[in-house]
């Protein structure tokens, strides 16, 4: 469980070198679950965004103050102050943007993946199978965010919070309970996936008190390739856990808390 760790930050001229190599082993292992990777976060953090990309707005974009229209909870944890509420929203927008042109001039320069390259197969050591370079982009720009978004909650938030810890949902019985990162890995080494049938893992989860099992918010990233594409949860398939649910939708189910979509054009209900 990630609970405000407050990691050394490596010196700023290694950050960006720091970075270039970490989306280079990304390309070599990409098919290893994405767990609590790391980069210079206290860097990341610093990055100015002007000039990276702007989407148009959607109708199904949340405005206004996302986080205190999203639950009461929020505003409650910073004691009604929403000018921090809404420094926290914008700092975690920055984490989206910044990891999307970051990742996106690594390959592409300066402009987004086309539609054409975002359904390439690519032959990835480790992997069984081709996966597509929007699976790969997206996995990296994930990286990039969360480890900027760490910081951020680490600063900002008041409270506990998780990122990327997966949980094992007993639906019949409403129960919730969290598996750690070492079981985890355990089972993916070992190939034990129908272990992990059933499990959820949020990208961000905050909670309002110690009760880890009970969420304020939950907020997943979307990196959509290309980016025209409109952000959508993940749909279960038939055979799964949850046929014809949502992740956002068990998401809710399970941790009781509001969701929400954060992309590099922002925040999407």
């Amino acid at each position: 469980m990630a609970l405000n760790p407050n990691p050394a930050s490596p010196r700023r001229s290694n950050s960006w070198r720091l970075a270039r190599l970490l989306l280079t082993s990304l390309l070599l292992g990409a098919c290893v679950t994405r767990g609590d990777l790391r980069l210079d976060t206290e860097s990341a953090a610093r990055v100015r965004y002007a000039g990276l990309l702007r989407g148009s707005t959607s109708t199904t974009l949340a405005v206004g103050s996302t986080l205190v229209l999203a639950t009461p909870v929020v505003l409650a944890v910073f004691n009604h102050n929403r000018d921090k509420v809404a420094d926290l929203q914008e700092r975690l927008a920055e984490c989206a943007r910044m990891a999307e042109h970051q990742v996106n001039s690594a390959h592409f320069g300066n402009r987004p993946p086309t539609r054409e390259e975002c359904g390439e197969e690519l032959e990835v050591d480790g992997c069984p199978e081709p996966i597509t370079r929007a699976m790969l982009l997206g996995r990296q720009k994930h990286t990039v965010a969360l480890a900027c978004a760490r910081d951020v909650l680490t600063r900002l938030w008041p409270a506990p919070f998780s990122i990327e810890q997966r949980y094992r949902y007993y639906r019949a019985s409403k129960l919730v309970e969290t598996i750690s990162r070492e079981k985890e890995q355990q089972l993916i080494e070992q190939r034990c996936t129908p272990d992990l049938w059933g499990s959820i893992k949020p990208d961000i989860v905050l909670h309002s008190d110690y009760n880890l099992l009970q969420a304020a918010i939950i907020i997943d990233l979307k990196f959509p390739c290309p980016p025209s594409n409109p952000p959508n949860w993940t749909k279960y398939g038939p055979k799964s856990a949850y046929p014809n649910s949502t992740q956002g939708q068990i998401y809710q189910e399970a941790l009781d808390g509001e969701i929400l979509l954060l992309t590099p054009r922002g925040y999407f209900r």
